[in-house]
């Protein structure tokens, strides 16, 4: 399977061949300060292959050490990006950078124990096509 995503400005470009084996939704503290929100939407893959097709050479990484957790992502808009990982032995792709559609549904919810305290009965929330007047 063939995927293609971007950053938000365009910038930034690229391509991914192969599957994706994981889709979890993150809800650690460390993915809420990434994300600015309740939590991540990553995909994982230990096979797909990541091509850069514009702008490699502006993307940025953070890597918070000690830990394990890094973000890759554009300096012009901010968008997260594909990053890898674990030695080159784990793809980590940001849902939302992708352009194509994303053909897993999220299979869990991981540190929930970090939920956001606002993140409960969103589905009860009311929802509105556009910004609501």
């Amino acid at each position: 399977m063939k995927h293609t995503g971007s950053c938000l400005c365009g910038n930034i470009t690229f391509e991914i061949e192969g599957d994706f084996q994981h889709f979890f939704l993150c809800h650690c503290k460390r993915c809420q300060k990434d994300t600015g929100s309740a939590h991540g939407a990553n995909l994982f893959s230990s096979s797909a292959k990541l091509n850069w097709l514009s702008g490699k050479d502006q993307v940025k990484t953070f890597k918070l050490e000690p830990t394990r957790h890094e973000k890759s992502f554009c300096p012009n808009c901010g968008s997260a990006l594909p990053n890898v990982q674990m030695n080159g032995s784990l793809l980590v792709v940001p849902a939302g950078s992708l352009d194509t559609d994303v053909p897993n549904k999220p299979i869990g919810h991981i540190f929930i124990d970090s939920k956001a305290n606002w993140d409960h009965e969103l589905e009860l929330v009311p929802k509105f096509d556009q910004l609501p007047q």
